[in-house]
């Protein structure tokens, strides 16, 4: 488990919007997503909707992670391409 979270840290990282982290992990489940993670709490976000999947942030986190999501969904779909081959993004 200690090796899958230096894999995992090391890995997808998109971007730092204040103190939360978002990225997209390598080998990870449908529906294609992404992470945002701060110190205290995880959400993951449905790339092609951009709802909640699972978790929560606070609503000032959720709300900049959105907007930085509309604006980049290319970049975000090509690193889940990029660590996620078994279930590409057309």
């Amino acid at each position: 488990m200690f090796l899958l979270s230096i894999v995992r840290a090391r890995s997808g990282r998109l971007r730092e919007i204040g103190n939360v982290i978002i990225r997209v992990y390598p080998n990870d489940h449908l529906p294609p997503h992404f992470h945002a993670v701060t110190p205290e709490r995880e959400a993951l976000i449905v790339m092609e909707t951009r709802a909640v999947l699972r978790g929560a942030l606070p609503r000032q986190a959720r709300s900049a992670v959105l907007e930085w999501a509309e604006a980049n969904q290319a970049a975000i779909a090509a690193e889940w391409n990029r660590i996620n081959p078994r279930f590409p993004i057309a």
